[in-house]
Parts: structure tokens; C-alpha cells; sequence
């Protein structure tokens, strides 16, 4: 199986995490963790599978 770096979601660009997770309690726990760095997640499953996909919006700080 070749799993893909990167996946578009709605057009906007998602990259792997790189794990793969068997149980899906532990894939949602990973994502809850993504999600409170502030990070927008996707879970995909293949062949009984999970893999967690996420994205992350950089603001620019001003420079002091």
C-alpha cells in the first residue's frame, strides 16, 4: 500500500503525519491532540487503517 503525503480536502492541502494507526480510538486521540495546537485535522481509514492528515495556517507575526 502507498499511502500519499499530502491529500487535498475541500482545496485545501492536507500532509500525512506519518503514523499509522490500527485502533481508531487511538487515531481520534492523536487528532484531539492536533487539534488543540491549533491545527485543522482529517482521519482517512484503508484496509482497516487509520491515517491522520492535518494542516496549519501560518500568521505572520510582526517583526519588533
Amino acid at each position: 500500500m502507498s499511502i500519499p503525503l499530502a491529500k487535498k480536502v475541500e482545496g485545501k492541502k492536507f500532509m500525512w503525519d506519518g503514523g499509522t494507526y490500527d485502533d481508531p480510538g487511538q487515531a481520534k486521540q492523536v487528532m484531539e491532540d492536533y487539534a488543540k495546537e491549533g491545527f485543522e485535522v482529517q482521519m482517512f481509514e484503508d484496509e482497516g487503517r487509520y491515517f491522520i492528515y492535518s494542516r496549519r495556517v501560518v500568521t505572520a507575526q510582526p517583526a519588533e
